[in-house]
């Protein structure tokens, strides 16, 4: 970044935010304020990247880390949180916040006279139950923006047309709504994360109104597809490729993909990246382990072809992730498992920030899975979450015996893992060491009486813990932090947890030191490294584990925190901070 400048810096951010990625338009925007400090335009982007991925917290400390400021851009963005927390709340609450918010923003258009302004105000007036001032606000918008003459950029056109489509629904106008926004998105065809801002707000203005939400339509981004698909061999035969590869193509079209997630194996895999990249769609790659080994043990045994088309896709791709670096044992089926999962589980996270579809194009037999990985696997993981799935059926193998065995019994699994630190511990006092264990772990042990957890395990002020899921861990570690929260400091002093969590194969082993069942491996070295960093009173979690939750459980959001630096020079991580929604985790 040291030969860019702030410019170049602004220009990939933005280019990153058109794809609706987020996490990473806020990781450049972060770094490159590190390099032009003071950069208020760099500044504007990092809060408006966190904001968007639901960050809210974390948005409004990094605008107000930006000081104190009368630029309209970071006015209306501060008006914009307060949008953002009261969209968030229900009731009272929620007509309350929308309030305040509404009056940030008429403040700002009373000041600048813009059409922005007004409109947020409007819509912000009729969420608040407040038509009169909605109606007013909103005409004003909607003669501002017919007044605003085109300056030749097409962003410019987009957000005048969805203005005037914006203020037009306020109004109950349905018809001239829609026509802005058929002119909205013919002026914006690949500014995904606009469309997706705009579409979210237009549906609050439809659930007001009492409008039909096919009405907004127009404005859905690309449908983001999770991926999976048999290898070359006994299920998917070389000679049925051009059929499965048209088929592709046509499913992509059908569901108008713009964003993919899935492995790169030979056959179906390989198909679905080569289709996504002619489209000029995303390719997000995520692979068990290294690519080499990958290569050798998921692409090789089709033909050298296929190695090289496997090489060629992987230099296309968008993104690719690696569920560990290190996969020397011989038990890969957990790995395999762990990145289908990672897979699905991003492809989630990235259709929620666009505020679209996500499917899963699979090329299937109809016969599960002969293990926990493979593609009858992934479609009853997606299945369960009750989401789609558009099957591409091959039945090469059909006239094969289909030979299930008793499952291997494997020493690696996916799980969740806590590790916890319990602050003012080392500040106690000899004799108050036996008081902590009684009323502070004790309150710890209670907690997780109640909780999912495979094995459990303390030193002192540390606490390590697996989980069968993330949905557990996230539970768990809600009720640990409102548990240490409820005890009174009288007793025993401040006190405070930071808890670190993440979800990743490990080994399942008898230590024989304890004389216990424990779990092992780089996935619980990871986790750790994590703790060190975790501020007193917030559980900090990986994007594995992000994603875990976006796979399986709906009552916790992870707002994005940047790509931290893990302790002892473990390299950095993106990291989200815990929530529960509708109130801290």
């Amino acid at each position: 970044m040291s030969d860019e400048s702030a410019s170049d810096v602004l220009a990939r951010v933005r280019a990153a935010e058109r794809r609706g990625d987020f996490l990473g338009a806020f990781d450049l925007a972060r770094r490159g304020l590190e390099t032009f400090p003071g950069d208020l335009k760099l500044g504007h982007r990092a809060v408006l990247a966190l904001a968007r991925s639901g960050a809210t917290a974390g948005a409004r400390a990094m605008l107000a880390s930006l000081g104190a400021t009368t630029d309209d851009e970071l006015v209306a963005l501060d008006a914009r949180l307060w949008k953002d927390e009261a969209l968030a709340a229900t009731g009272e609450l929620r007509a309350q916040l929308a309030r305040d918010a509404a009056a940030r923003y008429a403040a700002l258009h009373a000041r600048n006279g813009a059409s922005y302004p007004a409109i947020n105000a409007a819509t912000l007036h009729l969420i608040a139950g407040d038509r009169v001032h909605a109606t007013e606000l909103a005409e004003r918008a909607l003669a501002l923006t017919l007044a605003e003459k085109p300056t030749g950029d097409s962003l410019d056109a987009y957000w005048r047309a969805a203005t005037a489509a914006e203020a037009a629904l306020v109004l109950g106008r349905l018809e001239v709504a829609r026509e802005h926004l058929v002119a909205a998105r013919r002026a914006n065809p690949d500014d995904h994360a606009a469309l997706a801002s705009t579409r979210k707000q237009l549906a609050l203005v439809c659930a007001v109104r009492g409008c039909d939400p096919e009405l907004i339509e127009a404005l859905r981004p690309p449908a983001v597809a999770h991926f999976t698909g048999h290898m070359i061999g006994d299920r998917f035969a070389a000679s049925s490729e051009p059929r499965i590869a048209a088929a592709i193509v046509a499913a992509l079209v059908r569901h108008d993909v713009g964003y993919g997630f899935g492995s790169l194996a030979s056959g179906a895999d390989i198909l679905f990246a080569e289709a996504l990249l002619a489209r000029d769609a995303e390719l997000h790659v995520v692979l068990p382990f290294d690519a080499e080994q990958f290569a050798r043990t998921s692409v090789a045994l089709a033909g050298e072809s296929w190695v090289t088309r496997f090489h060629a896709c992987l230099a296309r791709a968008s993104s690719v992730t690696y569920g560990t670096l290190d996969a020397s044992t011989d038990d890969t089926d957990a790995l395999y498992a762990y990145g289908g999962q990672l897979a699905m589980g991003l492809a989630l996270l990235r259709a929620g920030f666009l505020a679209t579809h996500a499917v899963q194009i699979a090329v299937w037999d109809g016969k599960p899975a002969r293990g926990v990985a493979g593609t009858g696997a992934d479609i009853a993981t997606w299945r369960r979450r009750k989401l789609v799935t558009d099957v591409i059926e091959i039945h090469d193998g059909s006239d094969l015996p289909f030979i299930t065995s008793p499952p291997r019994v494997s020493p690696m699994h996916v799980k969740a893992i806590l590790f916890g630190d319990i602050k003012g511990f080392s500040k106690l006092r000899e004799r108050d060491v036996p008081k902590f264990v009684d009323y502070v772990l004790g309150a710890c042990g209670r907690v997780l009486d109640e909780c999912e957890v495979d094995i459990r395990n303390t030193w002192g002020d540390g606490l390590y813990l697996v989980l069968p899921t993330a949905g557990a861990a996230a539970h768990c570690a809600s009720k640990l932090q409102a548990a240490i929260r409820s005890l009174d400091p009288a007793k025993i002093g401040p006190i405070g947890l930071r808890l670190a969590g993440h979800v990743g194969p490990v080994f399942d082993c008898f230590d024989p030191v304890i004389k216990q069942r424990s779990f092992f491996g780089s996935h619980v070295t990871r986790t750790a490294r994590i703790e060190p960093v975790t501020p007193e009173g917030e559980v900090f979690v990986t994007e594995p584990f992000a994603a875990a939750l976006a796979l399986g459980d709906d009552n916790f959001a992870c707002d994005y925190v940047g790509d931290v630096p893990a302790a002892k020079g473990f390299g950095n991580l993106r990291m989200c901070v815990l929530k529960q929604r509708g109130r801290e985790a």
